[in-house]
């Protein structure tokens, strides 16, 4: 089954004081792109966490953040008591040294002093890391999720393209022995109008005409582009992961369209042509989003 690149994933974790949210969010792109922002605290994982993202994700654009909720009660910044008091008396006591009024404003000119506030050290346990770990998991995997049902939806779109073309490539037939017959009656037409002023070797002359209309055939291109059709849809069921595979036979489809289109020689499957290339425009625009 096919999955799209584009996917989102988000998981929570409660652990002691701390709300640790976990977002990956995944866009296409051709390798395995990972920008990561994580929390001081978690930073040292940093290699883990990619490592777990490149095994599980293969492919995309990968934007990884692992952050701790700031809206939680507890906070490891703290004010700094002893500093605040000291400050407190020295002020005091400068004030009535000099007879300079004390502040009214007593709290912002004290916490806007250096050290007044202080962060509490903090060192990441094992026991953290695996509830993370398990977290970031939860997060890919919601991710995957994600991936499938868009592919899904991108599966429902390459069917319904493909179909289409091989129902326009039906209607080519049809207009393949007319403009064969065309092609006989207008040369004879001006072999005739040639005959009155010129002599021509006439089995020489059928020879020729043979080998042209032989070029103008167009059965080996039907046959190799029905081939690619059914090729692009039976690799939808059995790669793993096979967008960059689909990109080459959707290449070698738009090949075999154009050979179709330049042989054509016919107004109503030129039209067919660009109908067949307009399908298969919309097949590779959305082809880029597969894994």
């Amino acid at each position: 089954m096919i999955q799209s690149m584009t996917g989102f994933g988000k998981a929570t974790l409660e652990y002691g004081n701390k709300k640790i949210v976990v977002e990956v969010k995944s866009l296409n792109s051709k390798q395995i792109d990972i920008s990561t922002r994580i929390s001081s605290l978690y930073r040292e994982k940093d290699i883990e966490i990619r490592n777990e993202i490149s095994q599980r994700l293969e492919r995309g654009k990968i934007d990884f953040a692992l952050y701790i909720d700031n809206s939680t009660k507890e906070s490891a910044t703290i004010i700094n008591q002893p500093v605040v008091e000291s400050y407190y008396q020295q002020i005091k006591s400068v004030s009535e040294r000099l007879g300079v009024p004390t502040p009214d404003n007593w709290f912002e000119v004290l916490l806007r002093m250096p050290d007044t506030l202080k962060t509490e050290s903090q060192e990441l346990d094992e026991n953290e890391w695996f509830e993370i770990l398990r977290t970031i998991r939860a997060a890919i995997e919601q991710l995957q999720e994600f991936r499938a049902q868009e592919g899904k939806a991108l599966r429902a779109v390459f069917e319904s393209k493909i179909n289409s073309i091989k129902n326009l490539l039906e209607q080519v037939a049809p207009f393949e022995a007319e403009r064969v017959e065309k092609i006989k009656s207008r040369l004879e037409e001006n072999l005739q109008s040639l005959s009155e002023k010129i002599d021509y070797d006439k089995n020489r002359l059928e020879q020729e005409l043979i080998f042209y209309i032989e070029k103008l055939d167009v059965n080996e291109e039907k046959v190799r582009l029905c081939n690619h059709l059914d090729y692009f849809l039976e690799t939808m069921d059995f790669e793993k992961s096979p967008g960059k595979k689909l990109g080459f036979i959707a290449q070698e489809i738009g090949r075999e369209i154009n050979t179709l289109g330049s042989k054509a020689n016919h107004s109503e499957m030129q039209k067919i042509v660009i109908l067949m290339k307009d399908e298969l425009e919309q097949i590779k625009e959305q082809v880029l989003n597969v894994l």
